[in-house]
């Protein structure tokens, strides 16, 4: 059911925790599922030199938020912007169907991070144009896939 990525991602996630004084932080998560991500970044000079998150949730919310630090680690802020919940599934080589919420949480864990770090330094990103951080969103699943 879950590939061999999403297991070490889950048993051996990377880049857990928060970093003091980061630049950006965001968190997501979703009521009905309880799947809650936070992301910390550290930025200099336009690039990600240091990423962190928390994570409340299931095997597949931690792998997706492991992969997604590792995927914008090094990354200029646009680059990150373009991560998208479907390239995070891919480098975990798949996740069930009933996951991929996940990976659209990861995805818009980054982008909360960085919409609060352009709010605060008064920067503009086209990408997240029409993101809305706050949004309470259902993900697209059933609450019963949340615990599976």
């Amino acid at each position: 059911m879950y590939s061999d990525k999403v297991m070490d991602h889950f048993m051996n996630p990377r880049n857990v925790g928060e970093i003091e004084n980061a630049d950006a932080v965001g968190q997501v998560g979703n009521p009905k599922c309880g799947d809650i991500m936070k992301m910390y970044l550290k930025i200099e000079d336009g690039v990600i030199v240091d990423v962190k998150f928390k994570t409340f949730g299931c095997g597949s919310a931690i792998a997706t938020s492991s992969m997604a630090t590792e995927m914008i680690m090094g990354k200029t802020i646009e680059e990150a912007l373009n991560l998208s919940n479907k390239a995070v599934a891919e480098a975990l080589d798949g996740l069930p169907p009933v996951k991929m919420h996940c990976s659209v949480l990861a995805e818009q864990a980054v982008k909360s991070a960085i919409y609060h770090y352009a709010e605060k330094n008064g920067l503009y990103f086209k990408e997240l144009e029409g993101f809305d951080p706050d949004a309470d969103e259902d993900h697209h699943h059933d609450e019963e896939s949340c615990h599976i």
